[in-house]
């Protein structure tokens, strides 16, 4: 008959068993991280508590990561009691599992996939693909310092602009300003260790990676779609019924000499988050050049989308070609685009 282990050591013994178990398994955590994210994406307006309750879940994993030293150190203060590494090491895994795979519903379904954000997300997939592939995460990411800052970096980033939308109704430039100093200020430790240099020259040098990475969060917000705004509805048209909410017939095309005469409308609807008050912009963008950027007021909760419109009368003496009206936050986040010609 074996004899039992004594009281810390059988703790580990079992805990490092568990996570055994579940490594034999790594797509476990990200399906659950995904169905997660859908349920949260689909309660987003009909059961705001709930959704929210979701997001606050996957958030709260992020406290591991922040006080995991602090944590350890006071584990470490009971007898015969500590946290194996390979323990800690596998739990920030399934974070940055649950993080990529929770966020990517959301940015799959709100990114422009004309647009450069398609990048964004789908460098969001990969990113989930490489949390579960241990070859991957384990031999080669961790084991570049820059690279596994980056890759923490960016989980935290997207389960960010997830759910700061949902739990505290920021909008999305809020919610891209909070992100982006939030993320980087998180990062200053692991930074400071990852700088090769001593003495002055180790705060020259994070100085320098800071302002690199502020350039970078602010010039690349374009590439990123805005996780809880879409468009559900779009269409051009030469009337609106502001009785009824809605367009009239939709137009691929126009004469020119109706443009001038008449006008366009551009009606959208906009879906978001219930509670969640944002301004968005409509663009008229001919060769290039933006006409006009008018400024729409948004509430969040309508399943099919706050109905908003734009109606364009002054156009140039030649308005023939292509027309675009980019649906855009104030951050100039694409939210989706329009696209109508203007013939002869």
């Amino acid at each position: 008959m074996s004899t039992p282990l004594p009281g810390p050591v059988n703790w580990k013994w079992k805990a490092l068993r568990a996570a055994v178990h579940v490594r034999r398994h790594p797509w476990l955590f990200a399906l659950l991280g995904f169905v997660a994210g859908i349920a949260s994406f689909l309660l987003v307006d009909r059961q705001q508590d709930t959704a929210g309750l979701i997001a606050v879940l996957m958030l709260a994993g992020w406290l591991w990561l922040l006080l995991e030293d602090p944590i350890r150190r006071l584990i470490s203060l009971i007898p015969g009691v500590d946290l194996p590494p390979p323990l800690v090491r596998f739990t920030t895994q399934l974070i940055h599992q649950e993080s990529f795979f929770f966020a990517l519903p959301f940015f799959a379904i709100t990114t422009t996939w004309t647009s450069v954000q398609a990048l964004f997300t789908v460098m969001i997939g990969a990113a989930g693909l490489i949390s579960i592939i241990d070859p991957v995460y384990h031999g080669w990411l961790t084991r570049h310092r820059w690279l596994y800052l980056a890759y923490h970096c960016l989980a935290l980033s997207t389960i960010l602009l997830t759910a700061l939308p949902i739990i505290l109704h920021l909008s999305t430039w809020e919610s891209y300003i909070v992100t982006a100093v939030l993320t980087l200020t998180l990062a200053l430790p692991s930074l400071a260790q990852a700088v090769p240099l001593g003495g002055a020259l180790r705060l020259v040098g994070m100085a320098g990676v800071l302002t690199v990475l502020a350039a970078t969060a602010w010039y690349g917000r374009v590439a990123v779609p805005p996780a809880t705004l879409w468009l559900t509805e779009s269409t051009i048209s030469h009337l609106v019924d502001q009785d009824d909410m809605e367009p009239g017939r939709s137009l691929e095309g126009a004469t020119a000499s109706a443009v001038l005469e008449r006008g366009l409308y551009a009606y959208t609807a906009i879906r978001a988050p219930r509670g969640l008050h944002e301004t968005v912009y409509h663009e008229w963008v001919h060769n290039g050049r933006v006409y006009d950027r008018i400024p729409l007021e948004v509430t969040g909760g309508r399943e099919a989308g706050y109905r908003a419109w734009s109606h364009k009368l002054r156009f140039p003496p030649n308005p023939e070609g292509i027309w675009h009206v980019r649906v855009k936050t104030g951050s100039d986040q694409m939210i989706g685009q329009i696209s109508f010609r203007v013939r002869d």
